[in-house]
């Protein structure tokens, strides 16, 4: 896919080298921004091989608001080097998009008894679910004509407390949605971004949320857009990443969604269709 090889090839020319907590050096630039139309294909990379059934038991994991990988592990590793002996994780985006914590009381002038809150048994605090707020959100705006395109769908993993805590803070941190027309679109701000493993991940996971959420809420497809704030290439992937910009772009796969309620659907309910791409190159995790 053009945008990403272009932000490859930018990171590579521009990007200067910053030390960081794995001991790994990174060339970096600050503030990356780059969109993809969602009509023109799924956009998985062609360039190499993705692993688009872990893609889809991640993001499955992260909708079923579980804050372990005792169920996510049986089908892939990626959280197992950031997990406890357990399973459990300090920051699971899961957890903070369906199970966010709220205040029982204060914040004057707040409704903290909205449809969206409740109280959860298994952690036994009230929580909002950010993830069917904006699916209600986005009913009632294309359903009832008096409902202004509303600016506020916005779903954040970003606990602060949490965060300082954690050995990972999440790197997606928030996403928001927005009404063009009859379009749906999202933008996903990111503080640190692997280009080489995690930004490929990230672009197909968040362009896949966003075709289920618009199935669900009947909106044509529009824009996934993209802010990395840390955009980073690991010194020690720059020769294998070098080897994808002598890749030419294959052709976008489409992708399948069952026609199902949204909190139906499971992972055999997405279907990627001609997919078509370039052997694998594996990259090793900077942990």
């Amino acid at each position: 896919m053009k945008q990403y090889l272009d932000m490859v090839k930018y990171v590579l020319d521009n990007g200067i080298k910053k030390q960081n907590r794995t001991g790994i050096s990174t060339i970096s630039v600050f503030g990356y921004f780059y969109k993809v139309d969602l009509n023109k294909g799924f956009p998985l990379l062609t360039t190499k091989k993705m692993y688009f059934n872990s893609l889809v038991h991640e993001l499955f994991w992260y909708l079923s608001g579980e804050e372990h990988i005792r169920n996510l592990r049986k089908h892939t590793k990626i959280w197992n080097a950031w997990a406890d002996k357990d399973g459990k994780l300090e920051t699971a985006y899961g957890r903070f998009w369906r199970r966010y914590p709220v205040p029982s009381t204060g914040l004057e002038g707040e409704n903290w008894n909205s449809k969206w809150t409740y109280y959860d048994q298994d952690s036994g605090y009230k929580v909002f679910d950010q993830i069917q707020y904006v699916i209600d959100t986005l009913k009632e705006i294309k359903t009832n004509p008096t409902t202004p395109n509303l600016r506020r769908m916005v779903v954040t993993a970003w606990h602060p407390g949490n965060a300082a805590e954690s050995k990972l803070p999440p790197c997606h941190y928030t996403f928001a949605f927005n009404v063009t027309g009859n379009k749906l679109n999202c933008h996903l701000t990111q503080r640190s971004g692997d280009i080489a493993l995690g930004i490929p991940f990230n672009l197909a996971s968040y362009a896949l949320l966003t075709m289920m959420i618009a199935k669900e809420t009947n909106f044509e497809l529009g824009e996934f857009a993209h802010t990395i704030i840390d955009a980073h290439i690991y010194e020690n992937h720059i020769e294998k990443i070098k080897e994808q910009l002598k890749r030419e772009p294959k052709e976008l796969p489409k992708l399948q969604i069952a026609d199902k309620p949204f909190d139906e659907l499971k992972f055999e309910d997405i279907k990627l269709i001609d997919y078509k791409y370039y052997p694998k190159i594996k990259f090793d995790v900077a942990v």
